[in-house]
């Protein structure tokens, strides 16, 4: 029997505002003493539910055929009878009116018919309040954006019965395509400038109210997305957020906000398998991708990072949480004056594990930390130090090479004295000073690997073997 359609927007209103682990904010690098409205949580604190322990699949998947085998031929011209243009169904598009019913109006009807396309008109400007797009639908779905969409203009403009997480949420929306060509315009530096995010007080502290940001576009438990050919600019808080997704792909997107932009991830990943990142450019103000917990079989594959925080895994752990993510490519990218170039990062007391991570065929352009792994990642003070970690291993380096800024090393191992990183190798990695001549050691702290070939810097930080505490622990791992 069919759910109603009322039904799931209730459902959907419940799982939305569960748990999750992503955190954000300046990264700290703790030293060793010695050796529909839609309730999200505040800032920082969990987003989606805790992920099941995920298995890695018996092997390693295929390398993507060049991104262009991955997507989609063009739809063509929809006829008449399904294409549904929301201005036919009372959108005014002139950048001032609510057109939030005629878009859900039009949504229900394309939704409704075997392939149906809603279309946003190019040279029109649509105001829309937070929505929930609503599947499963009849068949495919296309959501053609070709216009500009954007939100109320800043908290004092956003509607009080409006969720300030999150604008469009689209859930359960199986085979959508959204594509065309158009802008979304979050609207987001009146969010930036609220006295609780990190910039407005003196040395990066806050000054207390309300801090709820909006995420700009989130995909809730759906398969079979595909998005392309979107520029999406000046998010609240995240441009993309994918949770509890299958079989996806985003191809050819940009992504843009100012370099001090606080938390605005270009494409943050949690729960998802499946996923694929390709030949896009992202310029941002923290992770340009982030991968979560319950990640795995993800590919990031032929993009461009300016600024930000780098392609990061985590923050994962947080709260003595268990995360497990595995297989994942970071293949022939390009970071640009960055903070960071591939990081990994979990907090003291986690459980679980990371494994099976790929960085390979990676360009580094005056990055701050090219290389980094940090199970200390802090983001307060006064973080205790902790026995459990989430444990790091089989971590591969291959062909990284550019330059770095000589303020930190460019590789920096900092790993857990009772779980430490394991199986760490490098290949191939030239990094040099972006200035000067001062070639900085890498930085190892229980962290057990080699080098394959000759690296520069090179590394003799790294240990031989395997630890004893491994060999005789009980680390809890993902299986």
């Amino acid at each position: 029997m069919e759910v109603p359609r009322t039904v799931l927007l209730v459902l959907v209103l419940l799982a939305l505002s569960s748990p999750s682990s992503h955190a954000h904010g300046r990264t700290h690098h703790r030293r060793r003493h010695k050796h529909r409205s839609i309730a999200l949580p505040p800032e920082g604190d969990p987003l989606s539910p805790p992920p099941s322990p995920a298995g890695p699949p018996a092997a390693r998947p295929p390398k993507a055929a060049p991104p262009s085998h991955h997507r989609r031929p063009p739809a063509g011209s929809p006829s008449s009878g399904n294409l549904f243009d929301v201005r036919s169904f009372g959108a005014a598009g002139d950048g001032e009116t609510n057109d939030a019913r005629a878009f859900e109006l039009a949504w229900t009807a394309a939704c409704d018919v075997d392939g149906g396309t809603l279309l946003v008109p190019r040279e029109y400007s649509f105001t829309i309040t937070s929505l929930i797009f609503a599947g499963p639908c009849r068949g495919g779905i296309t959501f053609q954006v070709e216009g500009t969409l954007m939100p109320p203009d800043g908290p004092d403009e956003w509607p009080a019965s409006n969720s300030r997480r999150q604008w469009l949420v689209f859930y359960r929306a199986n085979g959508l395509t959204m594509r065309g060509g158009g802008m979304i315009d979050g609207r987001g530096e009146k969010w930036w400038n609220l006295p609780c995010k990190p910039h407005r007080g003196a040395n990066g502290s806050t000054l207390p109210g309300p801090c709820d940001s909006p995420v700009a576009l989130r995909f809730f438990e759906s398969s079979n997305l595909t998005v392309e050919a979107l520029e999406v600019r000046n998010s609240p808080q995240f441009h993309f957020r994918f949770d509890s997704c299958r079989h996806v792909i985003v191809d050819s997107v940009t992504i843009t906000s100012p370099a001090l932009s606080p938390n605005t991830d270009g494409i943050h990943v949690e729960n998802s398998n499946s996923v694929g990142i390709y030949n896009s450019v992202i310029s941002n103000g923290d992770d340009c991708v982030s991968i979560g917990a319950g990640s795995f079989n993800v590919e990031v594959y032929n993009v461009t990072c300016v600024s930000g925080h780098g392609i990061s895994i985590g923050s994962l752990g947080k709260l003595n949480s268990k995360a497990c993510v595995n297989n994942i490519t970071v293949n022939k990218t390009t970071m640009r004056h960055s903070d960071n170039g591939v990081r990994i990062k979990t907090w003291q007391g986690g459980l679980g594990s990371v494994s099976g991570i790929v960085f390979e065929n990676i360009h580094m352009d005056a990055v701050r930390n090219p290389i980094i792994i940090d199970q200390y990642y802090c983001l307060g003070r006064s973080c205790p130090n902790q026995t459990a970690a989430v444990h790091v291993s089989h971590i591969s380096y291959n062909g990284i090479k550019g330059t770095y800024d000589t303020r930190s090393p460019p590789m920096h191992f900092g790993c857990s004295d009772a779980v430490p990183c394991t199986n760490i190798t490098l290949t191939d990695v030239e990094l040099l000073p972006a200035a000067g001549d001062v070639i900085v050691d890498p930085f190892c702290w229980s962290a057990y690997g080699g080098a394959q070939t000759l690296t520069i810097p090179p590394v003799s930080c790294l240990m031989e073997g395997l630890p004893r505490s491994i060999l005789e622990s009980d680390v809890e791992k993902c299986s």
